[in-house]
Parts: C-alpha cells; structure tokens; sequence
C-alpha cells in the first residue's frame, strides 16, 4: 500500500460564546478573535468560523454596525449546537484545528415553529 502525507486534526474545545466585536469579527470568552465566511447552499445557512488573530478597537455596539446577516452572538448549548441571540439554533458540523489554525462550521436547523 502506498503511503503518503496525511494531516492529523486535533478537536479543539468549542467556544462557550462567540460575540460580534465588531463587524466581521467575532470573540470568544477568551478574547480569541474569529472570522465569519457565510454560505449558503441551497435553503442552508452556514457560517464558516476561522479563528484568527485580529488586533481589536474597542467594541462597536449591535445598534451601529448597520445590517448585517448574522446574529451578534452564539451560546454554546448541550447536543453539539450553538443558540444565537436571535433564537435560532445552529448545529456544530465540524469543529477542528490544523497546523495551528481552528475551524468550525455551524449550520443553521430548520425553525421548529416555521418548518
């Protein structure tokens, strides 16, 4: 069998909180800044988190960051999902570290109330 490269992902623990700081930054509760890509596919929502150093300014509050598509906050719930301060929840579809740098990806579940 041929063998060749292979990179092993460590399964980092997952942010109790993640808090818009400003817009296109999220931080955790330990400050650790983390970059949203949003995509959607189909009727699914989904946020690519990557977690990045970004040197921050002070915080800019929800009402001035103008619209924006995400919620100015997820808290991390039992069941391996995030609930947003908008009340939807957002299930945790991977959450790795490569080399060094962190990924999770959340997808937003279908509205119970509103299938």
């Amino acid at each position: 069998m041929a063998e060749g490269p292979f990179f092993m992902a460590d399964t980092p623990i997952h942010p109790d909180h993640l808090r818009m700081w400003e817009k296109a930054v999220y931080v955790d509760e330990n400050r650790r800044t983390w970059l949203p890509i949003t995509l959607k596919i189909e009727n699914n929502l989904q946020v690519l988190f990557r977690q990045q150093d970004v040197p921050l300014g002070e915080p800019v509050p929800p009402s001035q960051l103008g619209p924006h598509q995400l919620p100015v906050m997820w808290q991390l719930y039992p069941g391996l999902r995030y609930r947003a301060s908008d009340s939807s929840f957002w299930r945790i579809v991977y959450h790795v570290e490569v080399s060094g740098t962190e990924e999770m990806l959340l997808e937003q579940l279908p509205d119970p109330v509103n299938p």
